[in-house]
């Protein structure tokens, strides 16, 4: 006996219909939980299959193992060929695609209303009955080898990998998604197969589709697939602690370089916090975009660098705020000047309601042409399934936004830009440069 919610508004993904978007939830008696969201307007149909593991759940000796796993499904089943995946998929019309995070790992899809049945049928096979034939894992180590090498010859890639290494010391967050050439290259089928057959399990998985579908219909075919699925009984997968931050000034020489990479972040909260609304905001103030300070501060008044922006990486139990900029070498001292001088106001200037309210207009803007495709939707489903454990509408959300104040912002500006928790990563022909802590003073 299946168990099937409707989901409504501000409700926990347990209770009953909401007017403003047709959303859906089945849990089948093996524990998967399948998601769903019915569009009627649109032709297309996207599904995702998300495994709730990424690669700060592997162990260090498994470092990139969950994105091997990604690669070495695609290259053949039981029933077909990497060959006959590519053909099936393309004689649908559809796109697969597939991706590897931190947190998560996604096989998904995306197809014409009218293919669906085929399109279910050619994701599960990938996903549930990988061969991982020797001869196979041979080859896509070696491909994961050149990609590993692609990514260390890009500057903009390796810096963020430099300053996350330092950050998240001694802590799986801190590992690339990708791995080391000497774990990659230590992947035999033995290890391949039990990763898989221990993170590849209903309570570890969410199944989630948007688009021009019937609910029921949904369920019989993820059913029909998935169903026989076993579930994990006391594999328990192993959650680590929430890491803390190490504060560092890392100055890696690269005389090859034309610019000076520059990474210089501090801790944030993690995905479901109470702040996050005015976390969003105060990054997209500080670094959001062409109206953002730095943007004009140091591009357009100071012309020091072509580009510059500031993220958030937010995760389960903790995460990050990072700027990044790419100067010359005469010209970075100023530019970390600047980015300091930033945090400063940020901490003790009230933002005005000019532009507090221009960054609420475009997270609000951002929001909304965000959840205007299929795929776009059945992430949603999944990601606030997967962290929040509860459904927020996007009218709920923009409420949220609207509430926050100058004053929200200031606080939290003054919670966490701290002189002494920036950390600060310099990748280039470096010379003789050298910065200090008095430099990160704030």
């Amino acid at each position: 006996m299946v168990e099937t919610v409707p989901v409504a508004e501000n409700a926990t993904l347990a209770t009953a219909a909401s007017p403003a978007r047709n959303i859906r939830r089945t849990t089948l008696p093996n524990g998967l939980l399948v998601l769903t969201e019915s569009m009627p307007h649109m032709r297309s149909v996207s599904v995702g299959v998300w495994v709730g593991t990424g690669s700060r759940d592997e162990q260090p000796a498994e470092n990139g193992l969950s994105h091997f796993v990604e690669h070495m499904v695609f290259k053949g089943t039981t029933s077909r060929t990497a060959k006959q995946i590519a053909r099936e998929t393309d004689a649908i019309g559809g796109n697969l695609d597939a991706f590897t995070g931190k947190e998560t790992i996604c096989f998904n899809m995306k197809v014409l209303d009218t293919n669906v049945g085929p399109a279910m049928e050619i994701l599960a096979d990938l996903v549930l009955n990988p061969t991982f034939a020797p001869d196979d894992i041979a080859r896509e180590q070696s491909v994961v080898l050149e990609e590993i090498k692609m990514d260390e010859d890009n500057p903009d890639y390796l810096v963020h990998e430099i300053h996350t290494a330092n950050f998240w010391k001694n802590d799986p967050l801190a590992r690339s998604i990708l791995g080391t050439a000497e774990t990659v290259s230590s992947f035999d089928q033995t290890a391949v197969r039990s990763f898989h057959a221990s993170r590849f399990v209903p309570s570890n998985v969410i199944i989630s589709a948007a688009g021009h579908l019937k609910h029921d219909e949904m369920i019989a075919l993820v059913e029909r697939h998935f169903g026989a699925l076993a579930p994990a009984g006391d594999n328990k997968i192993v959650r680590f602690a929430a890491p803390k931050a190490t504060p560092h000034i890392t100055l890696k020489k690269k005389k090859s370089l034309e610019q000076v990479q520059i990474c210089l972040g501090v801790p944030a909260p993690a995905v479901d916090s109470p702040d996050r609304y005015v976390l969003y905001l105060l990054n997209s103030i500080l670094g959001g975009g062409m109206s953002s300070r730095l943007f004009q501060s140091v591009r357009e008044d100071a012309g020091l660098a072509y580009s510059i922006y500031s993220e958030l990486s937010p995760y389960r139990d903790t995460g990050a705020l990072s700027v990044y900029a790419g100067t010359s070498i005469e010209k970075t001292r100023e530019m970390i000047r600047l980015i300091v001088e930033e945090f400063r106001k940020l901490k003790t200037e009230p933002i005005g309601e000019d532009e507090l309210e221009r960054a609420k207009n475009q997270s609000k803007g951002n929001i909304v042409l965000g959840l205007e495709s299929s795929s776009a939707r059945m992430g949603n489903l999944a990601r606030q399934q997967m962290y929040y454990g509860r459904f927020h509408t996007v009218d709920e959300i923009i409420a949220d936004v609207d509430r926050v104040t100058p004053a929200d912002v200031q606080r939290v500006a003054n919670e966490l830009l701290i002189g002494d928790n920036i950390s600060l990563t310099l990748l280039g022909n470096l010379g003789d440069l050298k910065i200090t802590r008095a430099d990160l003073a704030c």
